[in-house]
């Protein structure tokens, strides 16, 4: 038997319908799992239990009638921080605005409460979420459940750790460089990207073409369930697109797509242990009578860095130095790295040029794609991030030094190609004891495609069959 705090979102659904297992149970098994190992995981901000278990009673008297059975009913849901709750703090990791509340929900919060999703817990981000390891001066630091030298990664850290380690079967997340995706592979868990305007996001930041708002879970059909609810029109946010149809991943035959696999997508120095799972699920598409094919990418680490920098420097960066205005002395260093990097690359380059580099690398990609179904790459060249490093003087990376250490993860070009549909699976373990992930890249708005290929590489690796049950984790933490 699964252990209540493992057990995924879809089964549970069932077993409640059925009447076999309660939305309070559940919850409660979640509760006891948090108070028995997050002392040594830190991925929670704060807890929402006295509110929690009155709605999971609630749900139970739903079930019981089986009236009004939305989709999420009673399903405990781990928040990011950045996304609001009405009248609970909103500081995004700042310490000068540890204090600031709310005005509302978030709309993603919005939908999955209406869907009947219970949200229990709020998740660990780095300072306005521009850094792919999770720690704060308002925090501390989150470590990986796998092994707490590492980082779960960011800045949806908090959110994968949760995951990883029994906090919730469902979180949410967001997505500017890989926020989604890098954590989803560092954790063994499951992320998605969603084309830009599937889901809705916040004012200003909405417009920003590079991010975006998503789910997290541990099986790709519950990454699924979560994307399906937080999907569609919002009147908050021009930008979304109409509601599509619900995405219902199929692990049946793969067998005639056509799969292009990108090892390096361009010059990236990918370690050995990353490059051989992501071969690994290359090989086992191939063996459910996918057909895939290595490419290459004309794509060079420091022609993606600085068209990434260039649009922060126009968009995230200025946003970040209004938000922390007379607050400097107490930012993170890779808050302030990140800024003084932004500021530097708009400084050196025109807007106008930034839009040049990003259409270029969008015709790249798509040429490289033009014949097949989707694309597979990994999420991460580095199989780890040290969890109390800033990295402020690079990253070493296959024998390699990086100037700087977002150079080591292989997600920015798809949110500078950010229609591009991605979906994040496990591929195995790295030689440093912690998960490795890919990217499963799709056609423009093709959702339905990547979370098939999804589906068919989980039936055929059955990582949600041993994660996170595998011994070593439930050792080292339970």
């Amino acid at each position: 038997m699964t252990a209540l705090h493992y057990l995924d979102a879809s089964t549970a659904l069932g077993l409640f319908r059925r009447r076999e297992l309660s939305p309070v149970e559940l919850l409660q098994g979640v509760i006891d799992r948090i108070g028995e190992v997050n002392g040594g995981v830190n991925a929670l901000t704060e807890t929402l239990f006295e509110e929690a278990l009155p709605a999971a009673r609630k749900a139970a008297t739903r079930y019981a009638r089986g009236r009004d059975l939305t989709p999420l009913l009673g399903l405990p849901v781990a928040a990011k921080e950045k996304h609001g709750l009405q009248g609970r703090t909103l500081s995004q990791g700042l310490v000068a605005r540890k204090d600031t509340i709310a005005a509302a929900d978030h709309p993603v919060i919005d939908r999955i409460r209406r869907a009947g999703g219970i949200i229990h817990a709020r998740t660990t981000t780095p300072e306005l979420s521009c850094a792919t390891i999770t720690h704060s001066p308002l925090w501390g630091v989150t470590r990986n459940p796998w092994n707490q030298q590492f980082s779960p990664g960011g800045s949806s850290g908090g959110s994968g750790a949760a995951l990883a380690a029994g906090f919730a079967p469902l979180a949410t997340a967001s997505d500017i460089a890989g926020s989604t995706r890098l954590p989803a592979s560092f954790t063994g868990t499951v992320g998605y990207k969603a084309p830009y305007g599937r889901i809705p996001g916040l004012a200003p930041l909405s417009a920003d073409h590079y991010r975006g708002d998503g789910p997290m879970a541990r099986t790709v059909a519950d990454t699924a369930l979560l994307a399906n609810i937080m999907s569609g029109r919002h009147p908050g946010d021009h930008t979304t697109v109409a509601d599509a149809a619900s995405i219902t991943p199929d692990p049946a035959s793969v067998a005639g797509l056509r799969i292009a696999l990108c090892l390096r997508l361009g010059n990236y120095a990918v370690a050995p242990d990353v490059e051989a799972n992501t071969r690994r699920v290359a090989e086992a598409l191939t063996a459910a009578g996918a057909v895939v094919e290595e490419i290459v990418l004309p794509w060079t680490v420091e022609q993606i860095s600085r068209t990434m920098f260039t649009h922060f420097g126009y968009l995230l960066g200025p946003a970040m130095e209004d938000e922390t205005a007379g607050s400097e002395p107490q930012l993170a260093a890779y808050t302030k790295r990140f800024m003084a990097d932004a500021r530097a690359a708009a400084e050196a380059n025109r807007y106008v040029d930034g839009l040049r580099a990003e259409t270029l690398l969008q015709a790249q990609l798509a040429e490289a794609m033009t014949g097949f179904n989707a694309l597979l790459c990994p999420a991460s060249a580095i199989p780890a991030l040290d969890a109390d490093a800033d990295y402020l003087n690079g990253i070493d990376a296959n024998g390699q030094h990086l100037s700087h250490y977002w150079q080591a993860h292989m997600t920015a070009p798809f949110n500078i190609a950010n229609r591009c549909p991605v979906l994040a699976v496990p591929s195995g373990m790295a030689d440093c004891g912690i998960p490795t992930g890919v990217q499963i890249v799709g056609h423009p708005f093709d959702d339905a495609t990547v979370f098939h290929i999804g589906a068919a590489v989980e039936s055929a690796l059955p990582w949600a069959d041993r994660h996170p049950m595998a011994p070593e984790l439930a050792g080292r933490l339970g």
